[in-house]
């Protein structure tokens, strides 16, 4: 695939020599380096690769952590706490902290939901990766700025005018949540009989290169056993963004069923906040920080009834869903792209100066699988 002009080095990832020619050459053209940190797209054994990066820079760098483990492996554990110590600044994109169980009325129709609630502290990043919480900054995660769009006026683009759009996008696998969709998904269907639940999004690459198509096919037989085949579509290929930002004005709900609560990044649910989409969710720790204060509905990750109630109270409440949606729009513009790169900008400069600003402690993190 061409790349743009803007390219001017690659790095493969398995090839470790790439990583110290690209180090050193960036020393000619760039004030500062950010670094996307996710353990899966660096090289080496639990991506050390960015280490030997890092090593041979001699310029400022930043890091965004994507995923934090609660439990990683000694050597997890050593990449990401050198990664941290060796860059000038490091950046999360969420307050969600120490994630604890607590029992509180945040459930639906003020049934009580396991809710994963955020300490003040960032007792993880601190205590398992021995980082100092005064090198942390949050700046959230990156929304397109959109219109606020009803979703009848673009529900024809895709040929769903007159369905009730029940979304959910992103690489598909298991581990999200859907099969607890599908579950609920005769109970929505006897209450409102146009609903259609839309997954959009191609298979994950790693999945498909072992699996194939395995895992769809998985769902869509379940979707035929319990009878909602019709009511059930896949669109199976990765979108651009203008189509994804048109599927997200089409959607009456929009769902994030994620089984794992320790989440603390979700790009599917930011996009869908900066869209103003009424969301219905599991309680994981990012989900419950950015749906408080009812830009959300949270509900339990094992309960087929509970979902089922929820999606149908909110298919069938048009003052509850557009309240919803207008609450989370109003939340995500502070997480608009051009907000977001205003911020990094400022912290690149700050880094580029040698006087990064320092968060106050306790902002740090806890995940898995951001």
């Amino acid at each position: 695939m061409p790349y743009p002009v803007e390219v001017h080095h690659r790095i493969r990832r398995d090839e470790l020599a790439d990583y110290l020619g690209v180090a050193r050459a960036l020393e000619r053209c760039v004030g500062v380096v950010s670094i996307q940190h996710e353990y899966g797209i660096w090289g080496g054994q639990d991506g050390d690769y960015v280490l030997d990066f890092v090593r041979a820079l001699r310029v400022p760098a930043v890091a965004t952590l994507h995923t934090v483990l609660r439990e990683p492996s000694t050597r997890q554990r050593a990449v990401l706490s050198e990664l941290v110590d060796r860059t000038d600044a490091t950046v999360v994109m969420s307050r969600a902290a120490s994630a604890h169980t607590v029992s509180l009325g945040l459930g639906f129709q003020g049934r009580t939901c396991p809710v994963v609630m955020s300490r003040a502290a960032g007792t993880l990043l601190r205590n398992v990766y021995g980082v100092d919480g005064r090198r942390l900054h949050i700046i959230p995660h990156g929304v397109p700025d959109l219109p606020l769009v009803a979703p009848p006026q673009v529900k024809a683009d895709f040929g769903v005018e007159g369905r009730d759009v029940i979304l959910s996008f992103g690489l598909l696998g298991p581990g999200k949540g859907y099969e607890l969709v599908l579950d609920a998904l005769p109970a929505v269907v006897a209450a409102h009989p146009s609903a259609l639940f839309v997954l959009v999004g191609a298979t994950h690459p790693d999945l498909l290169g072992t699996q194939g198509e395995a895992y769809r096919e998985r769902l869509a037989a379940q979707a035929k056993r319990l009878g909602v085949a019709d009511h059930v579509r896949f669109v199976d290929r990765f979108v651009g963004r203008v189509e994804l930002t048109h599927w997200l004005e089409a959607a009456d709900v929009f769902v994030t069923p994620y089984p794992q609560l320790d989440q603390i990044v979700s790009g599917t649910l930011s996009y869908a906040l900066g869209a103003g989409c009424a969301i219905v969710s599991t309680p994981y720790a990012y989900a419950t920080e950015v749906l408080a204060n009812g830009r959300g509905i949270l509900v339990p990750p094992g309960s087929v009834s509970e979902w089922a109630s929820a999606l149908n109270e909110v298919l069938r409440d048009d003052a509850l869903r557009a309240s919803l949606g207008r609450r989370a729009y109003a939340y995500s513009r502070r997480m608009v792209w051009s907000a977001v790169g205003a911020e990094y900008r400022d912290l690149f400069a700050q880094v580029a100066s040698g006087t990064p600003h320092r968060e106050p402690a306790g902002r740090a993190l806890e995940a898995v699988n951001a």
